[in-house]
């Protein structure tokens, strides 16, 4: 076996040289101790040299020490044992339960994604319910699209996509849930609400929360993408695919980039941040044996929705739904934002045309209500012409009845929640506005 000795360590970065031939990239390399310590091939600046990160950041490295190729990359294992589990990364299970009976599955090399194949079938697209009411209406949930839910801190995107994984999981489909870079407190809540709801036989939960190393962050989406594809490939399962938040995946590429000194881009993120993204999102995509729905929340730094990562993931989904600070202070929940929020798959040959007209005239509604508060502002509301009076206060009751409670805030806010069907949301609609 080629072997190499550490020669430099840097924080996570390890700098391993070798007189024979060279690793590859993404390769797992073992450390000839007794925890034999998993390096992972970033880079090769040549000289012999190749620059690894020290995934576990194990701290008992020293240099000198032998290291040892596997001629592998990071492969976890993959079967109907995840289901039910909360793993890391790596696969390793952290939920205080049994270990993995691996000898039963089979594995797959997280960096390399499936053979493409376009023959999903995009004719005939399946809308899935949500129950929420200003999701439905907005943002249609198609099978086998991309939806994000935007925003800041603070303003419920959490507790929007645990709504929706209790509302659309109680079908029975497969849930994936990947926890990039997030709280330990909000992987908990959402475990505990599955758990109550007996939603985590059919759900596989994958974490790199925000006390782990940017390294472990930075992997866990593509092992959960690594998972979804088995299922939709190998047993021809429809998948809904949860990550939470796909700003930090970003953002832990983001330090890794730092950490081994690259020059970053515009913004001041990796020079990679752009094939990055669309590495991880063109997986998560549906072919003839299944389909992956992925709904993917995005952390907006500072409230800047012009922040060039927030942009680049949005340009990779079919829908965006745009929480706002604004309207959270208003008291409605969810906390969004009618105006900013849009989907491509607003088209008369997807949710039909009677869906499609009330959007539109909803859409004038809300836009002249945001163009008349300025001058309500100077002059007030009895000043306006009686055209002008009437669509107002009809934009304002369509504000009021997209404010909707939550079956998983239920104990905080003593408020039994609420779910509508398509049909009763359109009717609503259709009573205000006429």
């Amino acid at each position: 076996m080629n072997q190499g000795v550490i020669r430099a360590l840097q924080g996570l970065v390890v700098r391993v040289q070798f007189d024979d031939k060279l690793p590859e990239l993404n390769e797992v390399l073992l450390v000839d101790n007794i925890s034999q310590t998993p390096l992972l091939v970033h880079s090769l600046p040549g000289r012999q040299v190749a620059q690894c990160l020290n995934i576990r950041a194990e701290n008992s490295l020293q240099k000198g020490m032998t290291v040892n190729r596997t001629n592998k990359s990071i492969e976890i294992p993959v079967g109907v044992e995840l289901l039910g589990r909360v793993v890391d990364p790596l696969c390793k299970p952290i939920d205080g339960g049994p270990a993995l009976e691996t000898a039963k599955m089979s594995y797959r090399n997280i960096f390399k994604a499936p053979a493409r194949s376009t023959s999903f079938n995009t004719q005939h697209p399946e809308i899935l319910t949500t129950g929420i009411k200003v999701i439905d209406f907005f943002t249609p949930f198609v099978k086998g699209r991309k939806i994000g839910i935007v925003g800041g801190a603070g303003v419920g995107k959490t507790v929007l996509t645990m709504e929706l994984i209790n509302n659309v999981a109680q079908s029975g489909g497969l849930s994936f849930f990947a926890g990039i870079g997030e709280r330990i407190r909000e992987g908990h809540e959402l475990y505990e609400t599955l758990k109550e709801r007996d939603l985590l036989k059919n759900t596989s939960m994958l974490f790199g929360q925000m006390d782990q190393n940017p390294v472990q962050r930075s992997l866990v989406g593509l092992a959960a993408a690594t998972i979804a594809e088995y299922f939709r490939d190998e047993l021809g399962k429809d998948i809904l695919f949860f990550a939470d938040n796909m700003y930090r995946y970003v953002q832990a590429k983001n330090e890794v980039s730092t950490i081994i000194d690259e020059v970053p881009a515009e913004g001041g993120y990796e020079p990679t941040v752009f094939s990055d993204v669309k590495i991880l999102q063109d997986r998560l995509s549906s072919n003839a044996q299944g389909s992956i729905t992925a709904v993917q929340t995005i952390y907006v730094p500072a409230d800047d929705l012009s922040d060039p990562a927030v942009q680049m993931i949005q340009h990779e989904l079919d829908s965006v739904i745009v929480l706002s600070r604004k309207v959270a202070e208003e008291g409605i929940r969810p906390a969004v934002d009618l105006i900013r929020t849009n989907s491509s798959l607003l088209s008369p040959d997807i949710v039909g045309d009677q869906h499609y007209l009330l959007s539109v005239q909803v859409q004038t509604l809300l836009q002249k209500h945001e163009s008349l508060k300025g001058i309500i502002a100077i002059i007030g509301e009895n000043e306006l012409s009686p055209a002008d009076r009437a669509d107002y206060a009809k934009a304002k009751k369509l504000i009021q009845y997209f404010s909707q409670h939550l079956h998983v805030v239920e104990d905080q806010s003593a408020f039994k929640g609420e779910t509508f069907s398509r049909e009763e949301t359109l009717k609503g609609v259709e009573e205000i506005i006429v």
